[in-house]
């Protein structure tokens, strides 16, 4: 298997900019953008309404996240748009259909991959799972990438990992299974300011009924993978495979006695983290000394 850099030179844009698939979202971004406030919502509350946090409509305003079209359908009405936003709906679900993911094309297998899974396992070890951060925790990640990265593709890569969390919003939904080191919690990503966001995506998505989050101790006297960080992943109708990245470098696996022995490893990490239920504890208390 060749490997790949996260840095090799990028065609030229990625396939859903190729497709319009960019324009169309930015457009419907703005119009509902200029509907809520006028409807005299805040971007928190407007999400309270439809059922997505702040940062996720601040995403979708700004096009860099797919609005989907059950939330023009409440929007619509919530807004009084006048079938404005419903109009929308057959040309986003067809552009849905059409468009591939907005991602490096050294990263595309995985990532079609996961648009089609029905389970999900990752342990993370020095950094917050993609699928997992804030969008302000992202950019503190891709800002203070060494080497430095220029703006532009700063807010690229932050789009892209933003789509990717539409993972969450699937029906029926992903059966989601997470365990992070203790040390994530308290590496203060950003500052408070943007930590104190991040703990609480945690307790968001922790509190999913198809997602289990679960923390590693770091005072646990023993523990069956210090090897690094890796995501066990089932698409639906094919085998589990196994995907993992070292200083940028991608690996996708799919031999199945090498899958077997990470399963079986993940097992093993699942039983000695903290149950679901502490890590949640555990989040609110360190809230409330931020």
């Amino acid at each position: 298997m060749a490997y790949v850099t996260e840095d090799a030179e990028r065609k030229p844009e990625t396939p859903a900019e190729e497709e319009g698939t960019t324009g169309l979202f930015t457009a419907l971004g703005k119009m509902l953008k200029r509907l809520r406030e006028r409807a005299g919502l805040t971007q928190k509350q407007f999400g309270e309404l439809v059922g997505y946090g702040p940062d996720a409509i601040s995403a979708m305003e700004r096009g860099v996240r797919i609005t989907r079209p059950e939330l023009l359908e409440k929007a619509d009405d919530i807004l009084n748009a006048g079938g404005l936003l419903k109009d929308a709906i057959p040309e986003v679900e067809e552009t849905m259909r059409r468009a591939r993911t907005r991602h490096p094309e050294w990263y595309q297998g995985y990532a079609n991959l996961e648009n089609v899974a029905v389970s999900l396992y990752d342990y993370s070890t020095m950094g917050v799972l993609g699928l997992l951060q804030t969008e302000n925790h992202a950019r503190a990640v891709f800002t203070n990438r060494y080497l430095p990265l220029d703006e532009a593709t700063i807010e690229r890569r932050v789009a892209d990992r933003l789509s990717r969390q539409q993972l969450f919003e699937r029906w029926p939904p992903v059966e989601c299974s997470f365990v992070m080191e203790e040390a994530l919690l308290e590496r203060s990503i950003g500052g408070p300011e943007v930590h104190a966001g991040q703990l609480q995506r945690f307790l968001h998505i922790g509190n999913m009924r198809n997602v289990q989050l679960q923390v590693m101790p770091t005072r646990s006297p023993n523990h069956p993978c210090l090897g690094g960080s890796f995501t066990l992943l089932t698409p639906k109708g094919k085998e589990q495979v196994r995907y993992m990245e070292i200083q940028g470098y991608p690996r996708l696996i799919t031999d199945r006695e090498e899958v077997r022995v990470l399963a079986a490893r993940f097992g093993i990490i699942r039983a000695q983290a903290l149950t679901p239920f502490e890590p949640l504890a555990l989040i609110e208390k360190m809230l409330e000394t931020l």
